[in-house]
């Protein structure tokens, strides 16, 4: 059995100083192409898909002041805090674009992919560390996810490196400093996504397994752990009360649901049952090394498969995501242990890529991030912009897409702002992710000319989707002049009843 620290280099075994230069250069070559990899496919076509809702959640909650963020996350949304602090400081410095949103996502996979090869590189031998990294780059939920202006790249990152830093405690058990650096990453893994500390069970397998050597090992893991849950604990506290308010509609997985799960978690099956497959070939005399990446990248759905059986249900696939780090470790050393050569492995992959590359076109699809409502946000704020007048006022009817108005708003060029006439209260000043409306309808009319109206779905007749208060006030008034059916949403323009 090996343990998982480096064992000690004699002074016999010390390099020249060419040769250490030429190592470090190969050290850095392990973790750089990877990262480079996984950058470069997360970077492509990285415009291309409209927002989704949850991204249009993080450029609203973006934009606004520090303190109308605060005000949100004491009424929802909590467990998203840090994110969405982190992107209000982000927007502000780099701005509201495609790129400038998911930009943070493409890092954090890029950095994703240098840990799995130093981690891979670490366990399993350099070969299978660089396997293991650009495996990771190739599969396709890494693209689809690096392109999302969400925090679910982040938590990937986050929960990884927090495998890596136990792995340099474990080096030096001793060493408070180590521990210290393990315990601020737990923080950060539980303020970003508290289901990601799920990873704790393997972790301690782990460490159980290395204290059968080392005296202290155990309880110095004990209290790194104590000192993270004790930073998450506000979010803890606040993400509870809101758990059956925001997860409402997740439904409770069935025993078929940890069959379904991998396919959704890889973002395809074919590249799901290569990785799995090869995950079964990693060489078994490195048992410490397996059984952590092996409890790392199953028991943390198993987790969430049973606690989904409650009142609320957690068992949604990107909250099972950071698992991919340690799947792609333990794949890249069951191509190590069956290739025997950089030439095969390199084939290997190669051969990977062109199979995945359906998947990959797939996950860059114009309306991915919005499946199943493939609402056309962009083409409702071109026709609007096309037929403009100043003064238009504008009725978003909020559905399925439940963030329509923030879809068009995004859309719509600064100079293109009708005014929403229903509306009483905006969202940033409700201290919620949804507006409050006028209680009478016909009151919030100003006699404007022209109104748009934007809603969901194609109905035949679009006010029919209008509520009752609202569509009464408008039928009153206005006649359609015209309508304009797109993917998902439908824009009609009202024009003013002569009288």
């Amino acid at each position: 059995m090996t343990t998982l620290i480096r064992p000690t280099e004699t002074d016999a075994e010390v390099e020249p100083k060419a040769a250490r230069r030429r190592s470090s250069l190969a050290q850095a070559g392990l973790w750089l192409w990877p990262a480079l990899t996984t950058l470069t496919l997360a970077a492509h076509s990285i415009n291309t898909p409209q927002l989704g809702t949850d991204e249009l959640v993080t450029w609203d909650v973006g934009t606004r002041s520090v303190d109308q963020v605060l005000g949100l996350l004491h009424n929802v949304d909590a467990v998203h805090a840090t994110y969405y602090l982190l992107m209000h400081g982000w927007m502000g410095a780099f701005g509201d674009s495609h790129t400038a949103l998911r930009m943070p996502s493409a890092l954090a996979m890029s950095a994703t992919a240098a840990l799995v090869a130093l981690i891979g590189c670490r366990l399993f031998g350099r070969r299978a560390g660089m396997c293991a990294g650009l495996l990771f780059a190739l599969i396709p939920v890494v693209s689809r996810f690096g392109q999302e202006a969400r925090s679910y790249a982040l938590v990937v990152m986050a929960a990884t490196l927090a495998t890596l830093l136990l792995l340099r405690a474990l080096d030096r058990p001793r060493s408070w400093g180590r521990w210290t650096g393990y315990a601020l990453c737990l923080v950060f893994v539980g303020l970003l996504h508290l289901i990601a500390l799920s990873i704790l069970p393997g972790h301690l397998i782990a460490v159980a397994l290395r204290a059968r050597q080392e005296h202290g090992v155990f309880w110095r893991f004990c209290v790194a752990v104590l000192a993270g849950a004790v930073g998450t604990a506000p979010v803890v506290v606040l993400g509870l009360s809101h758990a059956s308010r925001q997860i409402f509609w997740v439904p409770e997985p069935d025993a078929w649901g940890l069959v379904e799960i991998w396919p959704q978690v890889f973002a395809s099956a074919l590249c799901a049952g290569v990785v799995i497959t090869l995950a079964a070939m990693a060489g078994r005399e490195r048992r410490d090394a397996l059984v952590l990446c092996a409890t790392v990248a199953v028991l943390p759905p198993l987790i969430l498969w049973a606690a989904s059986h409650g009142d609320i249900s957690y068992f949604r696939y990107q909250y099972a995501m950071f698992t991919v780090p340690a799947w792609a470790v333990l794949a890249g050393a069951g191509l190590a242990a069956v290739t025997r050569s950089w030439r095969t492995a390199g084939a290997a992959l190669t051969v990977l890529a062109l199979l995945v590359l359906p998947d990959q076109r797939r996950v860059r699809g114009e309306f991915q991030h919005d499946v199943p409502h493939n609402a056309d946000y962009a083409g409702a704020a071109r026709t609007i912009e096309k037929y403009y007048r100043s003064g238009d006022g504008v009725v978003y009817v909020r559905g399925a897409p439940w963030m329509l108005d923030q879809g068009v708003r995004y859309y719509l060029p600064a100079d293109v702002k009708p005014r929403e006439v229903f509306l009483d209260r905006t969202a940033a000043e409700n201290n919620e992710l949804a507006p409050v409306y006028c209680k009478r309808s016909v009151k919030c009319l100003k006699g404007e000319s022209r109104i748009w109206v934007v809603v969901p779905g194609n109905a035949s007749d679009p006010l029919d989707t209008v509520p009752l208060s609202q569509q009464m006030a408008l039928r009153a008034a206005y006649t359609t002049f015209g309508t304009d059916r797109l993917s998902g949403l439908t824009v009609t323009l009202l024009q003013r009843k002569k009288s």
